[in-house]
């Protein structure tokens, strides 16, 4: 994902104005218990593909996410980033609302059938990199999770650096936070997505195993990945053919069918794109063009879904004309 840098500097200035440090377990002990004593963890159960997704970490006006009537046609929402020094941009946002206007926003989601989750990493942390415990980073963002009565976690891990060197410390460290989270988050309790780019699919071509190895050791535990088609070279994943069936030399067997035939379940493979060409450096589909993807790879047996980058350029209008010829909205 592309972290909004400038929203980041901002947030960083206002909480150094009001004495407060960004990282949001500075909540009140009320706080806490109102949020616990109202979730309902019934309402938590993993969501059935198709998954339509969009993430959210620009400052749009509003504080916190959107209204749901402005993202209908989506059924996940994730606030974006919790960072290994904390909340940042619509996660840290979240954080700012009383229990009583998160507990509204909660129920105003669910009743619009819309999962509310917070994105982890971005392109901003390098955990393995830096020598971050998998295990008590995932301890602490579980917490959060919990604290702030979300339905689940994303981990939108971009340490690229790790994955290069081959070495497999990727992927082990990405297997033990994986393993646990789900300690901390149930799984048919609280969601746990993967938000991988598609090129770490590819087999033969990392030391480690790549995404292959991570979903081989912890793919049960994962509901779905929200795999990012964009920024991996100027002609990559942008038709219906290399998106879809067969992707480049550069990237061999990373397009939708591929990953599936070496071993992911079509219903966990979501397909991610961003909203405009200025969301991403490459990777840009039209929603008409999209959209006729999508629906070739319905009638080929796919029921993943879409994910998006990122609210709101992304908001109703667009997954619904995403949607429009596999999932009407």
């Amino acid at each position: 994902m592309i972290f909004s840098s400038l929203v980041l500097v901002f947030l960083s200035i206002v909480a150094q104005a009001s004495n407060t440090l960004a990282f949001p377990f500075n909540t009140s002990t009320s706080d806490y218990a109102s949020d616990h004593d109202t979730r309902e963890i019934s309402g938590r159960a993993t969501p059935a593909a198709p998954h339509f997704v969009v993430y959210g970490d620009a400052y749009d006006g509003t504080t916190g996410p959107p209204a749901a009537s402005a993202i209908k046609g989506f059924n996940v929402f994730s606030l974006s980033f919790l960072l290994l020094e904390g909340a940042w941009d619509k996660a840290y946002e979240w954080t700012t609302l009383t229990a009583a206007q998160r507990t509204a926003l909660k129920s105003q989601y669910a009743a619009a059938g819309i999962k509310l989750v917070v994105s982890v990493f971005g392109s901003t942390d390098v955990p393995t990199s830096t020598n971050a415990d998998p295990i008590a980073t995932a301890n602490t963002f579980a917490a959060w999770v919990k604290q702030y009565s979300l339905d689940g976690i994303d981990v939108d891990y971009e340490d690229f650096n790790a994955f290069d060197a081959g070495d497999g410390k990727a992927e082990a460290w990405l297997i033990s936070f994986t393993k646990q989270l789900r300690v901390q988050l149930p799984q048919g309790t609280y969601i746990l997505t993967h938000a991988p780019v598609a090129p770490w699919f590819s087999p033969n071509k990392w030391g480690g195993g790549g995404y292959l190895k991570v979903h081989s050791s912890v793919g049960s535990l994962i509901d779905w990945y929200n795999v990012q088609f964009y920024n991996q070279g100027a002609s990559e994943y942008t038709t219906c053919n290399n998106l879809l069936t067969t992707s480049s030399s550069t990237w061999p067997q990373t397009a939708l069918f591929q990953i599936a035939a070496n071993g992911v379940p079509l219903s966990k493979l979501v397909i991610g794109k961003p909203a405009t060409s200025g969301d991403a450096s490459s990777g840009f589909m039209s929603t008409s063009t999209l959209a006729g993807c999508l629906q070739q790879a319905k009638n080929s047996g796919w029921n993943g879904g879409a994910m998006v980058w990122e609210y709101p350029r992304a908001a109703s209008s667009w997954i619904t004309a995403v949607r429009s010829l596999s999932w009407p909205v």
